[in-house]
């Protein structure tokens, strides 16, 4: 499966993105999907994640309350909807996908555990 995210962008603390994966090659209800990060000279970070129903979703503390991962598995799509941005949320964003099934416990937290990735996009939040 090919993914590709979008909707990155620069805006201002407190303001909301909305961020896209869409996926090709094979149908995106086969996969368990997540968002990571990586923000300058830091390591890539989970963010969120959703199981191939969209009956689990995971996401990581720090933007819990805020960040709501989300797909739509006949459009081969995965959103990522982040409200009340902060500076800490700069970073570059990956979604990618994992064969269903092959996810549980700490493994949905664990990069290693995607096999395949999308090219990335740019979020950026000032201050």
């Amino acid at each position: 499966v090919q993914l590709q995210a979008s909707g990155g962008g620069l805006v201002q603390a407190g303001a909301s993105l909305g961020l896209s994966c869409a996926a090709s090659g094979r149908t995106v209800s086969n996969y368990a999907m997540s968002w990571f990060r990586q923000a300058p000279g830091k390591e890539r970070e989970f963010v969120a994640a959703i199981s191939w129903s969209g009956g689990s979703t995971y996401d990581t503390d720090s933007v819990k309350g805020r960040f709501t991962i989300s797909r739509d598995n006949a459009k081969n799509t995965l959103d990522l909807q982040m409200n009340n941005l902060k500076p800490e949320d700069t970073a570059v964003y990956y979604c990618a996908a994992a064969v269903r099934g092959s996810l549980s416990g700490s493994r949905w937290f664990s990069e290693s555990a995607y096999r395949y990735w999308g090219q990335g996009t740019q979020v950026t939040v000032s201050s």
